[in-house]
């Protein structure tokens, strides 16, 4: 079986919560819906967009279960189990494989802490002996050695089948797309290069900002994948005056401002993980009305 699996868009899904960290299943319900509606082909859930690193293990498991309650084959799911403790990480891909996700994926255990590439081989490896499921493993910037070489050695793990990619460093992208013989599963993650990825040869794309406009993601995706790179291209200038505004409500990063966007479309999303901001009535309003004027529907 080729390992390249998970191709198309696939949200990062936000995580609706209450303030005491229950899950809002009616909105997960909601957002699924609609999402699916614009075409997506799945659902990257607990990531950082979904804020997991900063939930309790307890409504990660409870997000887990109810994206999976509400899927019902629609689409793929693949759930991100990495976490600062170990033990939570292996408790999250238990889950996981218990309920039924199409794949697992992780960040490598360096994001406070530098490790040397035989200790992230070796945690990637202690993961996948827990399930089954195949695994999609993280290159970003706290990866600081040979990312190729790396990579080799990861996708020696018998369920590593490809990794999400998260640097704007597209001429390291094509070096991966070319390991394994070019068998390995390539996810593009920086939103706001989506062509970039796709005319480098990534075959699947996740990201935080498709929340807001998941149709517009799904027609630069098709697009590419029709060889109209002009029509594509233009989609993504369009994207990127979104993303502006998105990033500049939320201040540092895109989560915050994304979650308001959603609630602006009329989702029951509440607040980002504290200490974030919570956003005023005037502010939601002034968001709303930007975002309104590059042509995000409401």
């Amino acid at each position: 079986m080729s390992n390249i699996r998970f191709t198309g868009v696939m949200p990062a899904m936000l995580t609706p919560f209450n303030d005491d960290g229950s899950i809002k299943k009616d909105t997960v319900k909601a957002l699924m819906d609609y999402h699916y509606g614009c075409g997506v082909k799945g659902f990257y859930i607990n990531g950082s967009t979904g804020e997991g690193p900063s939930l309790s293990l307890k409504t990660r498991l409870e997000m887990s279960e109810t994206v999976m309650e509400n899927n019902n084959g629609r689409g793929v799911i693949i759930e991100h189990v990495g976490a600062p403790c170990y033990n939570d990480a292996v408790e999250l891909v238990k889950h996981a494989d218990k309920v039924g996700v199409d794949a697992i994926s992780s960040l490598a255990p360096n994001f406070y802490f530098s490790f040397t590439d035989d200790e992230i081989v070796d945690y990637y490896r202690s993961i996948a002996s827990y399930t089954d499921k195949p695994l999609i493993v993280y290159v970003t910037a706290h990866i600081k050695s040979d990312v190729v070489k790396l990579v080799n050695r990861l996708m020696e793990i018998p369920t590593v089948i490809g990794l999400k990619y998260t640097l704007p460093d597209y001429f390291l992208m094509r070096k991966l797309c070319e390991v394994n013989g070019g068998d390995i599963n390539i996810i593009n993650g920086p939103d706001e290069m989506l062509i970039c990825g796709l005319i480098m040869g990534a075959q699947g794309c996740i990201g935080s900002t498709y929340n807001v406009m998941p149709e517009w993601f799904v027609a630069e995706y098709d697009a590419a994948m029709k060889g109209d790179w002009e029509t594509a291209r233009q989609i993504q200038y369009k994207i990127n005056r979104v993303i502006d505004v998105l990033l500049r409500y939320s201040e540092n990063g895109a989560i915050k401002g994304v979650k308001a966007a959603m609630t602006c479309k009329g989702f029951d999303m509440g607040n980002a993980v504290y200490p974030s901001k919570v956003y005023t009535a005037s502010e939601l309003a002034s968001l709303k009305a930007e975002l309104s004027a590059l042509g995000i529907q409401f």
